[in-house]
């Protein structure tokens, strides 16, 4: 689950970390009574969209004055974000975040992630602030400083000393930064964070160490525990389809191809796409039904994935355990029936009862094709595809 920086800073607050005072504004008439209540005479006004890149999509500017915050607001509220995190289509901007300038004397780079290869979370920095750090990674990956963090001493001030000398932090403002990168180990643990990113963290004329930017993304298996990231979540920023998905256990993501998906289990459906893609096609979807799924939410996922207009094929992949290849094989016929099915539907079942399933599949009078493994259903939804 993602939040909004305003969101990420004010939790930022309570772990004691630096941010700039600010406050968010939906019409160009709030941002100039953020502007004044802030004071100062320099401001800037941050489009509020799920996406980085904004400032060089243009939803990021510079005020100098209360008009140019006004004009600024009318410029990015409402407009159509794009950025290369957004794709194409970009993000329509509902609210911007008016913040207080400060003089920055250098930007910074520090994130924590888990790291999948060793299974302990990870902090990172670099000098090379404010930029696709991405970019750095995979040209100068010297110049990212990490440090595994094991859960069980936690974070250390060795481990923030280590971290703050090599970005070149010396003296206090390196005390500084140690204190600011405890506070974000235990925003992330406290959280069940999966990322937590600032970029940049910024050290002022002054010597302050400040969070100019701020990326918090959640465990969404971890969200019982904590219903206060859960009221953060904003619905407009997702997707229908996967909110939709959601309340009937679902596991849905859309994505950018044309072969709808339909698989029990989240590895398989992760080797469903990739065997697609060998097959030289594109999956439109992620979609895990899991274990336990009925013949309604079968229907359902079939429904959800035909909102998707881009879809001209269906590989339905099952293999029965839990799950009865004859209960999926009701839930294909009923959905093809009730949903008037146009678009071309492959079935490959395997496991508990397959017998039973493909005997109803056969007998259903639908044109249901069938395929003996996962590569013969690959290649024949591809052609589908191709062909519709």
């Amino acid at each position: 689950m993602n939040i909004h920086e305003y969101q990420a800073k004010a939790l930022m607050k309570d772990f004691n970390i630096s941010v700039l005072d600010g406050g968010v504004a939906k019409t160009p008439e709030d941002a100039v009574r953020v502007a004044k209540d802030l004071g100062g005479n320099i401001w800037v006004v941050k489009a509020q969209i799920h996406a980085g890149g904004r400032g060089k999509g243009g939803g990021v500017k510079l005020a100098k004055s209360l008009d140019e915050v006004e004009q600024h607001a009318k410029d990015i509220i409402g407009m159509q974000l794009i950025t290369h995190q957004t794709g194409p289509e970009g993000k329509k901007v509902n609210q911007v975040l008016v913040e207080e300038g400060c003089d920055i004397e250098h930007e910074y780079y520090v994130g924590i992630v888990l790291d999948r290869d060793t299974g302990l979370p990870t902090m990172m920095a670099s000098r090379e602030g404010g930029v696709n750090i991405e970019e750095v990674a995979h040209e100068t990956p010297e110049k990212i400083i990490k440090a595994a963090i094991d859960p069980s001493t936690g974070f250390t001030p060795y481990i923030g000393r280590k971290l703050a000398f090599g970005i070149g932090l010396e003296g206090d403002t390196m005390k500084k930064c140690v204190k600011f990168l405890q506070g974000l180990y235990n925003l992330y643990i406290s959280k069940d964070c999966s990322v937590a990113e600032i970029n940049p963290l910024v050290v002022t004329k002054q010597g302050e160490v400040i969070a100019l930017d701020a990326k918090l993304n959640f465990d969404d298996n971890a969200l019982f525990r904590h219903p206060d990231i859960e009221e953060l979540r904003d619905h407009t920023e997702e997707s229908a389809q996967e909110l939709e998905a959601g309340k009937y256990g679902l596991s849905y993501i859309s994505l950018d191809g044309n072969i709808g998906c339909l698989v029990n289990g989240a590895g398989l459906a992760m080797g469903t796409m990739d065997i697609i893609k060998i097959y030289g096609g594109e999956p439109a979807n992620f979609l895990d039904v899991g274990g336990g799924a009925t013949k309604e939410t079968v229907e359902k996922a079939f429904s959800i994935i035909l909102e998707d207009k881009n879809v001209k094929a269906i590989l339905v992949n099952i293999f029965g355990g839990i799950m009865k290849c004859d209960i999926i094989a009701e839930g294909i016929i009923a959905a093809a029936k009730s949903l008037s099915l146009s678009v071309p539907l492959i079935v490959r079942l395997e496991g508990t009862n397959v017998s039973l399933g493909k005997k109803l599949l056969a007998e259903s009078g639908l044109a249901i094709t069938a395929a003996d493994d996962l590569a013969d259903a690959a290649k024949k939804a591809v052609e589908a595809a191709k062909g519709a």
